[in-house]
């Protein structure tokens, strides 16, 4: 089935990319040796259903040819969500099947744990059966998700300005794939991506690009990379951004105890990406049992635009730091809490300053965007 839909030379994954608009992984390579391999769709919900029913059209086709009998259609749901799936007594899921001429089944629960927090919910019927239902079934997580989303945090666009709320709420439960992952055609997230399916990257205006240099500690950078690269991959290609960990030369002994990471890419992508730098280093238990891990990370600003961050007396730096919780440094001892608010002013001052930030994930990122937006022209 896989062979059939990526086709010869991957010409008929790129038609079907090219006809819906809609971006189609086939995650080859993993579950290795498992029966069913795994499609992640991303795009608007109507291009990934779209999307999703060409592929289930290309499944039915070769099915046909070799004589393979039914194919079905399976979604991953976060357990959260599948109670408004199946509705009151069955209500909702019964209305679904009616409708759309299929037989739904969802798995049992006893099948979660810590490791497996989503439930697969299995479509059987005809093509265009299965395509309705997947339309229904996904427009109901996706209003499900969006109104928890309002539910779990209704401020959030004040305490992490120019930050999408599809961007974080999509890295707030981590969580790893089923052993068993969906058959082809189903539309579900990567590795550590959000257990919602057919969301897509969030729309709107175009972000800038950003720099950070965050520094982990030394004995997680093997985790952080993972296995021949693999957990670094997932997060560039969940995340859209670009991360690069420093090499170190010398002798062994003479190693810094902190490893420096640069993730280039939108507000958006850096916080999935350094959520799950972040994440990966809690598991590993590589900071404290008790507290969140701390991280310092590094942003570049404009060195005349400094004292608009310290403000007079140091008096805009230390509310950023009530607020956030996290503790904001400037390369000089001096500059931290000026009193005159013209800090780096001199003209043999560098074009740029860094600026360290300390803390756990949400103090850091939330002092990240608060920043930036201190100096978007919008604030000026």
């Amino acid at each position: 089935m896989v062979g059939a839909i990526i086709g010869r030379g991957g010409a008929t994954i790129r038609g079907i990319t090219q006809a819906t608009r809609a971006r189609v992984d086939v995650h080859r390579k993993e579950n290795i040796g498992g029966v069913e391999k795994a499609i992640t769709i991303y795009g608007n919900p109507e291009n990934c259903s779209s999307a999703c029913k060409r592929i289930l059209e290309v499944m039915s086709q070769e099915a046909t040819n070799t004589n393979k009998g039914e194919i079905s259609l399976k979604i991953l749901a976060h357990n959260s969500l599948i109670g408004r799936i199946i509705g009151k007594a069955g209500a909702t899921i019964k209305k679904i099947m009616q409708e759309t001429d299929t037989k739904i089944n969802v798995s049992s629960v006893n099948e979660v744990s810590g490791l497996n927090i989503e439930r697969v919910i299995s479509i059987r019927g005809s093509v265009e059966g299965m395509s309705g239902a997947e339309a229904m079934i996904s427009s109901k997580l996706r209003s499900s998700y969006e109104s928890d989303l309002q539910a779990l945090a209704p401020g959030v666009g004040g305490m992490f300005p120019g930050l999408h709320p599809m961007a974080m709420m999509s890295t707030m439960v981590p969580q790893q794939r089923p052993t068993l992952a969906p058959p082809y055609g189903a539309p579900v997230p990567p590795p550590a991506a959000p257990p919602y399916p057919l969301l897509g990257p969030p729309t709107g205006q175009p972000q800038e690009t950003e720099t950070v240099q965050m520094y982990i500690p030394n004995n997680s950078v093997g985790a952080v990379i993972g296995s021949k690269g693999s957990y670094i991959r997932n997060i560039i290609r969940f995340s859209g951004a670009t991360v690069k960990v420093a090499t170190v030369s010398g002798e062994k002994n003479e190693q810094p105890s902190e490893r420096q990471v640069t993730i280039l890419g939108s507000p958006d992508a850096q916080w999935k990406a350094q959520c799950m730098i972040f994440e990966k280093i809690r598991e590993e238990g590589l900071g404290s049992p008790i507290e969140e891990p701390r991280l310092s990370v590094e942003i570049s600003v404009p060195s005349g635009q400094v004292g608009r961050i310290i403000g007079k007396g140091g008096a805009n730096v230390r509310e950023l730091q009530r607020l956030t919780g996290a503790v904001i440094k400037f390369p000089s001892a001096g500059t931290e809490h000026s009193s005159s608010g013209n800090a780096n002013s001199s003209p043999s001052a560098p074009e740029n300053t860094s600026v360290q930030i300390i803390g756990s994930f949400y103090s850091v990122q939330s002092a990240q965007r608060r920043i930036r937006s201190m100096l978007s022209p919008r604030s000026q």
